[in-house]
């Protein structure tokens, strides 16, 4: 029993020697954790660090989508889950509320607005109209439009690994991309005043350890540890689309569409 132990003891060293620097904490399963605040990324700090604009620009975005048509690349199994979110114009418009270059108006849930006046009015008609007349909707002056227009899966894959005398270590990454066109288009002319486009990788990474080995006769050692991550798909987008307003914001100064606020 105390010769098993030694072994058992031995085996898990060298299995830990094999894993490098990762931590045990990315070996063993996380513990289940409370809904949590998204962090902001550096995109959205760049977006917070641009000048204050002259005047806030009421913007409209009836839809902002995933234009790839990708599923999620699984081998040897058909997914019909889509590769990118379908939230695009969710995130887009909370990046819009964020920054004091624009006011988002509503549009995507457009015809929930008209139902719920429609509702208020026919419930001002039974009060004999002494309700207050609803205000009229706000009007944009700038449409923003475009989409995610790529998904490209396995740009780059590599790894390294090695094995002795029954103990092996690996580590393999891969690299996605997807790339954002968003363009800014005057309301009353139609004329599309600036256009912007952002690409960002999504990096997939995984290490693996084993040990394989004979410890006497018959009797067979084996042990295995690994982790991967993976960045989230959603965040990847969120940067892009940031990343794509901070562009746009800069390329409408640069060709005077609007203006920062002068400081004296």
């Amino acid at each position: 029993m105390k010769k098993r132990t030694i072994k058992t003891t031995l085996i898990t060293l060298l299995l830990g020697t094999t894993v490098g620097c990762s931590s045990l904490t990315q070996v063993l399963p996380p513990d289940i954790k409370i809904a949590q605040t998204l962090e902001q990324t550096e995109t959205f700090s760049e977006l917070q660090t641009l000048p204050a604009p002259m005047g806030s620009i009421p913007v409209s975005v009836y839809s902002f989508r995933d234009q790839t048509g990708q599923y999620k690349p699984i081998a040897n199994v058909s997914s019909f889950s889509t590769a990118v979110t379908q939230g695009a114009s969710a995130i887009l418009v909370q990046a819009l509320n964020e920054t004091d270059w624009f006011i988002p108006v509503e549009r995507e849930g457009l015809q929930n607005i008209l139902t719920e006046r429609k509702i208020i009015r026919a419930a001002q008609d039974t009060n004999n109209g002494k309700a207050d007349k609803l205000p009229p909707l706000k009007t944009a002056k700038i449409l923003i439009e475009g989409g995610i227009i790529s998904y490209d899966s396995n740009t780059k894959t590599g790894g390294l690994g090695a094995e002795y005398f029954g103990i092996s270590t690996s580590e393999l990454y891969r690299e996605d991309v997807i790339s954002i066109y968003m363009r800014a288009v005057d309301v009353r002319t139609g004329v599309v005043l600036t256009s912007v486009a952002t690409t960002k990788t999504v990096l997939s990474h995984e290490v693996r350890a084993g040990f394989f080995r004979f410890v006497s006769y018959k009797r067979l050692a084996e042990a295995e540890a690994g982790y991967t991550n993976n960045e989230p798909m959603h965040i990847c987008v969120k940067q892009a689309i940031e990343k794509a307003l901070v562009n746009l914001i800069k390329s409408g100064i640069k060709k005077r569409i609007w203006s920062p606020k002068v400081t004296t």
